[in-house]
């Protein structure tokens, strides 16, 4: 072979090359991008989940707070319940002392007579 046709050769090897280091790098830059692209995807996912944990404490405590507020609410209903009882009690006993005393007086009116 003459040594210009090594010469054209070379340049063809130095230029196909040159095409595959280029190639390499256009494929090294298109893997950075997808290694960065799955990070924000796993760093996304990781915010979700300690949002998602965060709405279920503040959905448990909401459960727990709705709880007290419904046995507030129970022994308020026991508690006027008690209280109207007592209250039929009281009226009960005024309506006996007025019966005894209508009928103290009815004695007395009797007894003037």
């Amino acid at each position: 072979m003459s040594t210009e046709l090594h010469r054209v050769v070379a340049e063809a090897d130095r230029d196909e090359a040159e095409r595959f280091r280029r190639l390499a790098e256009e494929a090294r830059e298109v893997r950075d991008q997808h290694r960065e692209a799955l990070e924000t995807v796993r760093q996304e996912r990781e915010r979700l989940r300690e949002a998602g944990e965060i709405a279920r404490a503040a959905c448990e405590e909401a459960r727990a707070a709705a709880e007290a507020a419904r046995q507030a609410a129970m022994e308020a209903v026991h508690a006027t319940a008690e209280t109207l009882q007592t209250t039929l009690d009281s009226m009960k006993v005024v309506e006996d002392m007025r019966r005894t005393l209508r009928d103290i007086r009815d004695l007395n009116k009797l007894d003037s007579n």
